[in-house]
């Protein structure tokens, strides 16, 4: 059993492996010629699929259990905001990202997510939610690894170091590789950071939801399914040939089984989890040890010859 006071570093932990895999079978799957957009619309369906039945039959025990705290009510009020935060870190956030995943690289998308504790640090900071003592330590430290992401984020998005030779012969999940233009890969990065400070904001405003709505399983449940309505009218506006919305038994099923169901469900559940315990920022600091795993992966997995960085020629 896990002490209570080390749990959250084993969830954060556990995040980022949950991360490692996403990016791997996801950059995986868009090699291979799924359509990004169709992709979250099926990932936001199927994790709908798990977590909805789940969050009602938790409902119903709470309900028939005297001793439990009263179930907190679903107001219009609340609906409505499940419903942005859904269309904000589900369905903007999620396109976004994974549109540049598909221009760019897993390790790339992994690095973008290093971004991720200075945008939650700033909208903590600006919410009241986290205050920095610079005289003591846990501000320095704070100030310090704030720093060191930033620096981060700009190596692997300007500077372009030697490579990295593929750890596998042959890859599992290797496609032939696509040329990419200097330019869509550039648009690529930033349109990562964007999507990275998106889902920064989301993991902020999940902590006053739950305090309003403690539920989690249910936020989590009903925000998949806004998504899931949300993200297939995108869908059908950008690919219209329901031809290519077939699935067949290839590296794009088990890309979506695995970021329904832990990519998605878990993954979301854990975050909000994690954040309510130890706060918005405790969750995104960890972000740079799935960059680690990432380079590992991706290279062993994908075949990518992993690079420090690219040049950026403005």
């Amino acid at each position: 059993m896990v002490d209570g006071t080390k749990r959250p570093y084993v969830v954060a932990v556990a995040i980022q492996v949950i991360y490692t895999g996403l990016f791997v079978v996801s950059k995986a799957a868009f090699d291979s010629g799924i359509n990004t957009y169709v992709f979250i619309f099926y990932r936001l369906t199927a994790a709908t699929a798990l977590l909805l039945p789940l969050a009602l039959i938790s409902s119903c025990r709470r309900r028939s259990t005297t001793m439990a705290t009263p179930e907190p009510t679903m107001s219009c009020r609340l609906v409505f905001k499940l419903f942005l935060y859904a269309l904000l870190g589900n369905t903007f956030t999620l396109n976004v990202y994974n549109g540049s995943l598909k221009q760019t690289s897993a390790t790339v998308g992994s690095a973008a997510t290093n971004s991720m504790p200075v945008a939650t640090f700033l909208l903590a900071l600006l919410l009241r939610m986290e205050a920095v003592k610079v005289r003591s330590r846990s501000g320095l430290g704070k100030l310090v690894g704030v720093a060191l992401c930033v620096a981060g984020v700009l190596v692997i998005a300007f500077y372009a170091g030697p490579s990295i030779r593929p750890l596998a012969h042959h890859p599992i999940f290797a496609h032939k590789p696509h040329s990419v233009s200097n330019s869509a890969w550039i648009r690529g990065t930033f349109l990562l950071l964007l999507a990275c400070a998106t889902w920064s904001l989301w993991i902020v405003l999940q902590v006053p939801l739950l305090k309003e709505y403690p539920n989690k399983l249910m936020a989590t449940a009903m925000q998949c399914l806004f998504g899931a309505l949300q993200s297939f009218v995108v869908a059908v506006v950008v690919e219209r040939d329901f031809a290519k919305w077939k699935l067949g038994l290839d590296i794009g099923l088990l890309a979506i089984l695995y970021s329904a169901f832990l990519g998605t469900g878990a993954l979301m559940y854990l975050q909000a989890w994690c954040a309510e315990m130890k706060g918005p920022l405790f969750v995104a600091m960890w972000s740079p040890l799935a960059l680690v795993f990432t380079i590992v992966c991706s290279s062993f997995f994908l075949g990518e010859a992993v690079h420090l960085g690219r040049y950026v020629i403005f």
